[in-house]
């Protein structure tokens, strides 16, 4: 979601990142070196995710150094669309794989970077992922770099004490929200007074666990003006069952959910307000700073009665891609294969809380997403439903209504009517 989560052991790891990106060479085919074919190139590399600027403009640094002449220029932005209506998108963009990126994919004005050994690497069921938003006909346009994955934060203490186990299914967890409850104890806490919150976590687990969101998601599309009722596909009716599970979720937050937001969150999970916290491993530096000693995991939300059906939440976080419009080509595809080594990918996904995209990757050694290990391995994930819902309809919102007023089916049915609206205006992607 963009938070920061990187970790206190950034500095060791960077300081082993300084030795590795200086001995390993690239070994590109058909890309030459890092020490080759791109000297005198001027690269512009555009990062979304302003949190870890300092991280990247490090690496790009050492890429500079292994590759005399070239310098490379680092620039955020939160948006891709100012880069391309100026005609003038940059060399080599990392951005969350979402929608707006789907955008130029679907164009065509990515290049297809299937060729690099990089490409080769990436895990075939997180690519597929990536083309549930878009694809271009015979390119690989986009390479995930990292995954996110966002479950249940638990404090371990409260749960130890009370002799609770992590539920596996749904009745597990209303009666462990039960007994906390009878105990006192706050099950939940929920910050609806940021809207993005409340999709991400409620709205999201809620239909990612009962819900196919790629497949549902694409005969949303397919469906386009004539989604609702009688159409065979429709917020209304595809989205009630989870809609329902979430209203009985929300009635195990806290009294006071409507006008917290998530610093409020973040303080009362850490000071130990609460048992659980819908949230992702962005929240999980920010804890630690309230209590950096506080026992936490994390749980994917079961909501069905067979473990077998639970799944975790995730996200692409970040993706490489290359304009077909840049002047430096080769140059480009060198800085892609550069981030794409082992030893630079690896670190910065145990830096940053996230999961390896690659086959090679090793598992996420932080303790406090243990719990979402196994089922990031066995591909037991979806992305978020809110994520592909256009950002012209106001989701959060609109959650935030549903959960004031307890009228959920008038929020599906608004989706449905905002969804045809979009359609006919040609608005979806």
């Amino acid at each position: 979601m963009g938070r920061s989560t990187t970790t206190a052991m950034t500095p060791s790891r960077r300081a082993f990142l300084a030795g590795a990106a200086a001995a390993v060479g690239l070994g590109a085919s058909g890309c030459g070196t890092a020490g080759s074919g791109a000297g005198g190139a001027e690269l512009r590399f555009y990062m979304q995710k302003t949190e870890v600027i300092d991280y990247f403009d490090d690496l790009l640094r050492r890429f500079e150094a292994q590759t005399p002449g070239t310098t490379a220029v680092l620039d955020s932005t939160v948006s891709i669309a100012p880069q391309f209506v100026r005609g003038d998108p940059g060399d080599v963009g990392c951005f969350n794989n979402n929608l707006e990126l789907a955008r130029y994919l679907r164009r065509g004005v990515l290049s297809d970077l299937s060729d690099l050994p990089s490409a080769g690497r990436i895990r075939t069921d997180i690519s597929d992922l990536t083309d549930q938003y878009a694809t271009y006909p015979g390119r690989t346009s986009v390479l995930p770099y990292s995954l996110t994955a966002a479950g249940v934060i638990y404090n371990q203490q409260i749960f130890d004490e009370r002799g609770l186990p992590v539920p596996t299914t749904w009745t597990e967890f209303t009666d462990v929200c039960t007994a906390l409850q009878r105990d006192g104890v706050t099950p939940i806490y929920a910050t609806d007074r940021d809207a993005w919150t409340l999709w991400q976590g409620l709205f999201d687990y809620s239909v990612g666990s009962l819900v196919d969101t790629g497949e549902f998601f694409a005969r949303m599309k397919e469906a386009g003006e004539d989604v609702g009722l009688g159409a065979g596909v429709s917020f209304e009716e595809g989205l009630a069952e989870p809609m329902e599970r979430a209203r009985v979720v929300s009635s195990f937050f806290n009294p006071d959910h409507a006008v917290r937001n998530y610093a409020d969150g973040n303080l009362a999970f850490g000071t130990g307000q609460a048992a659980m916290y819908l949230q992702g491993p962005w929240a999980l530096g920010q804890i630690a700073l309230v209590d950096p000693d506080l026992p936490v995991g994390t749980f994917p939300l079961p909501l069905t009665e067979d473990p077998a059906d639970t799944q975790v939440r995730v996200n692409i976080d970040l993706g490489l891609w290359v304009p077909t419009e840049t002047p430096q080509p080769e140059a480009a595809r060198q800085l892609v294969e550069f981030l794409m080594q082992p030893e630079v990918i690896n670190a910065y996904n145990l830096d940053n809380l996230a999961y390896p995209t690659t086959t090679d990757g090793p598992a996420q050694e932080d303790p406090r997403l243990a719990g979402l290990q196994q089922y990031v391995d066995d591909a037991a994930f979806y992305q978020g439903a809110g994520t592909f819902v256009p950002a012209s309809i106001p989701l959060g919102n609109y959650v935030q209504a549903a959960m004031s007023s307890g009228d959920f089916t008038a929020m599906l049915r608004q989706l449905d009517a905002d969804w045809r609206r979009l359609a006919v205006r040609g608005g979806l992607v």
